[in-house]
């Protein structure tokens, strides 16, 4: 069993200590027109081999899974080109959006069938003439509920699924909405486990995760760090209950952040925020890195009784199971 990456499969046993949703770089559709939205490739080349080199040698990192939709600015060879340097296990995905924030109007207007083809082609033929392949599909919905657009989207990601075998990592808008997709996938026969809710902890109720796991897929806590949506004590707190409650085997910690991003963001900032970044910026310290995880949150997953085999387990070895296709192990509530 193998597992693609954008620099040729890798065995299950070579994926080691995962990231499950982090990004390289992104950029919304029009940045692309923004004068004032400079790229300067071997640079952010450089950079970006630093940081996934300091995830490996000081963290033990071996695996980054970069889900970005086709649409945010997703460049295959730019990820193959980085994790060459960097000798980083870098998995890329196929598949769009949602539909407030993404979903081409070309694409919205093609059948499912025709995105269903796309995304098969870019797993076992690769991305355009790059030459990657997909390791995985992105599927994406807003909140407070899917829209019908969305659901075509959904149906396409599960013809893909069945065709091809790869595992489907999701985004949810503000923690919303994820039951909604286990139900849309099971629909289109793909097994629960073989599904990724992302961003669970965008909600902070326990009864929310709870129908999550119960549901048998995965579950994102995916977001650590990005304190707008949710303070980390409260991720923290959450983990830490759906751990002692059986469901270690479920979760995937990651951080959904970026080491590049073309021009804006998406939204007006506040003048708190905007200054908040500049003075990062100014420390070097934007984007925030990847260690986070590491050295904040871990830390916090400790002080409330987590050893560090149960730490390693939801980092090893869940991915690999994930990735491997295998059922999830009986719950044993406590």
């Amino acid at each position: 069993m193998h597992v693609q990456t954008v620099t040729g499969p890798v065995s299950l046993d070579q994926l080691g200590r995962t990231l499950m949703h982090e990004h390289l770089f992104i950029a919304f559709p029009g940045a692309e027109f923004d004068p004032a939205a400079a790229f300067d490739r071997p640079a952010f080349v450089a950079e970006a081999v630093r940081r996934l080199r300091q995830l490996r040698t000081e963290h033990g990192v071996r695996t980054f899974v970069d889900p970005c939709p086709i649409e945010l600015g997703r460049d295959a060879a730019l990820m193959k080109e980085i994790a060459e340097k960097s000798e980083m296990n870098v998995v890329c995905t196929t598949g769009f959006y949602f539909e407030e924030m993404g979903l081409p109007v070309y694409w919205r207007a093609r059948t499912v069938e025709e995105i269903a083809e796309l995304y098969i082609r870019e797993i076992s033929h690769g991305i355009g003439s790059t030459g990657v392949k997909a390791g995985a599909i992105k599927a994406a919905t807003g909140a407070p509920v899917i829209t019908p657009l969305e659901h075509k989207f959904l149906e396409a990601a599960c013809i893909a699924q069945r065709a091809t075998g790869v595992p489907i990592i999701t985004h949810t808008q503000d923690g919303q909405a994820g039951p909604d997709q286990q139900e849309a996938f099971a629909k289109g026969g793909v097994p629960a486990h073989r599904c990724l809710i992302g961003h669970c902890c965008g909600n902070a109720d326990p009864a929310y995760h709870r129908r999550i796991v119960d549901g048998g897929s995965y579950i994102g806590f995916d977001r650590i760090g990005i304190l707008r949506f949710q303070p980390d004590e409260v991720r923290a707190d959450n983990l830490v209950r759906l751990v002692r409650s059986g469901h270690r085997a479920q979760i995937m910690m990651s951080q959904d952040r970026h080491c590049g991003w073309l021009g804006k963001f998406p939204r007006q900032l506040s003048t708190e925020e905007q200054a908040r970044i500049d003075a990062l910026r100014a420390e070097g310290k934007w984007p925030p890195p990847y260690t986070y995880l590491f050295t904040d949150f871990v830390p916090m997953l400790k002080e409330r009784g987590l050893s560090d085999h149960e730490i390693d387990a939801i980092l090893h070895d869940n991915p690999r199971r994930f990735f491997a296709g295998e059922q999830l192990p009986l719950v044993n509530e406590s």
